[in-house]
């Protein structure tokens, strides 16, 4: 990269840093004393389907596993230390509803599962979709859509993003190894089979370079997770959405709380899920966190999920 590129780069790098800085707490609120963050009342049909052999890592805590990473989902507050998001807020709206405290204990995402099943924690929140393969060992409560967006710069001609042929012939950032880029690569071979240009696939590190293709013009369209982008969109106004997919797709594979295969601790998570959408506070949090188009008609222990390939 010449030096005049890489002068340009780490400006504009700047700004996007900048953008974020000054716009990120007008678009959600990142401060440790989340004097917005709803509480639930006690729910006792939930309570009544926890299973009485159920035991708590400590007695009276829903202790709970997160993977801080980024918002709105789950990141720290300006204070480095406190996690928010709407995966914190809604859990906590569950241990309301259970009648117990929260503790929740940041993990790095691999370690969820080494974690849960050795009796660490009671269930993990974070971001992770139901697959036919998981199910063999966890069990689920669904609590969000697990979507996919795809993101265009703002001044960009595309409008929607909704099947395949509709990303011939585009640039589009995606992620290697992952759902994302298997949709991608599924619908480029339905495109070429009917006669149409394949999208061309680039793949970045990080939001920073993915967001700085898209701006600079180098990349058409980023197909990633939504709720990332969706924050992103919120908070500085350069990337818009033009259409979603399910992360399962063709099938579904939405995003649940993981408990112990068997625990009897799922049912009872279903349940509190359930009464939160009836009273509209699930839909509250969802708006705090600017993720409306992420909402589920009704949670679920253990729906179809993701087949195994």
């Amino acid at each position: 990269m010449s030096t005049l590129k890489s002068l340009r780069r780490l400006a504009l790098l700047a700004v996007l840093s900048l953008c974020g800085a000054v716009h990120a707490q007008t678009v959600v609120d990142l401060s440790p004393e989340q004097k917005g963050r709803l509480r639930a009342p006690r729910d006792e049909t939930a309570i009544a389907a926890l299973s009485k052999d159920f035991k708590f890592v400590k007695p009276g805590v829903l202790t709970v596993a997160i993977h801080p990473g980024a918002p709105p989902t789950g990141t720290y507050a300006t204070d480095a230390k406190t996690i928010v998001g709407f995966d914190p807020d809604f859990i906590l709206l569950i241990a309301d509803a259970l009648g117990l405290k929260l503790d929740l204990q940041p993990i790095a995402w691999a370690d969820w599962p080494l974690g849960l099943t050795s009796g660490k924690y009671d269930a993990v929140i974070s971001n992770v979709g139901v697959t036919e393969q998981r199910k063999e060992k966890f069990d689920f409560s669904t609590y969000r859509l697990g979507l996919h967006g795809f993101y265009v710069k703002t001044g960009s001609k595309i409008t929607s993003i909704k099947e395949p042929k509709d990303i011939a012939g585009l640039r589009l950032i995606s992620a290697s190894g992952t759902n994302q880029e298997r949709i991608a690569l599924e619908w480029n071979r339905l495109n070429i089979a009917a006669g149409l240009k394949p999208a061309e696939l680039q793949y970045y590190d990080d939001e920073t370079a993915r967001t700085l293709a898209l701006v600079s013009g180098r990349a058409d369209v980023n197909f990633n997770p939504n709720a990332p982008q969706a924050y992103q969109a919120a908070r500085d106004g350069q990337i818009r959405l033009v259409g979603t997919v399910n992360a399962g797709w063709p099938n579904k594979s939405d995003v649940a709380v993981t408990t112990r295969k068997g625990s009897g601790l799922a049912d009872a998570v279903t349940q509190a899920a359930n009464g939160l959408i009836k009273s509209g506070q699930y839909a509250q949090v969802l708006d705090r966190w600017k993720l409306a188009e992420e909402a589920l008609p009704r949670s679920e222990t253990n729906p179809p999920g993701l087949p195994k390939f």
